[in-house]
């Protein structure tokens, strides 16, 4: 894997946004009852979903050779599965359904992602060569890494959780707010390994085993 040390704007902007997300609560932001966490949840939703139907469009797994057609199609699932997360599984949108249903929809999707890597040595493969081969920005990993992990702090209560949680009714908000900045730089960096996807490299399984 080759890490590109090049500091993008997009990585700029993201970084900003998660240095000032904890004085959301300093500034006495209004709630609005709940209302403010909802609408951001819709928007990661709508997000998601476009992240899946971007790379489904844009990368076109069913026309690509065997290996590359796996994981793409398997990168598309990732995006559902995170979808679905998100949601609840759906529950967000139908409290009123049985339990059954999510858990029935989370224990699919979560097959979908988790069988075909034991099932699958070509898609085993294709994931080792991505890893060795691809090119991903330093910088927008680290806005991934970093804000996920503030995001699991707050909502947990880890150790890091008071440098970012000025107040505790503020919780919901600060957690949504840092899950913004994951969505979108882990998109950039799937755009970017579509793109040299696109351009050749890396290799499929397919080329690279001939």
């Amino acid at each position: 894997m080759t890490l590109k040390t090049q500091f993008s704007a997009a990585a700029f902007f993201l970084l900003l946004l998660a240095v000032l997300f904890p004085f959301a609560a300093d500034l006495h932001l209004p709630l609005l009852h709940g209302e403010v966490v909802e609408w951001i949840e819709n928007g990661q939703a709508l997000w998601l979903l476009f992240g899946a139907v971007f790379t489904a469009s844009y990368i076109k797994p069913l026309s690509l050779e065997k290996g590359s057609r796996q994981f793409w199609l398997w990168a598309v699932v990732w995006w559902v599965v995170l979808l679905g997360r998100s949601t609840s599984w759906g529950r967000d949108y139908f409290p009123h359904e049985p339990k059954l249903v999510f858990r029935t929809i989370s224990v699919i999707l979560i097959a979908a992602l988790a069988l075909p890597i034991l099932l699958s040595s070509t898609l085993r493969k294709e994931i080792a060569l991505k890893l060795r081969t691809a090119e991903i920005s330093l910088w927008m990993a680290l806005v991934v890494v970093i804000t996920f992990l503030i995001s699991d702090s707050v909502e947990h209560h880890r150790l890091l959780a008071p440098w970012f949680l000025h107040a505790r009714q503020y919780q919901d908000l600060i957690e949504e707010l840092y899950e913004i900045p994951f969505m979108v730089g882990l998109f950039f960096i799937t755009w970017d390994l579509m793109k040299n996807e696109k351009r050749g490299a890396p290799l499929s399984v397919a080329h690279a085993s001939r």
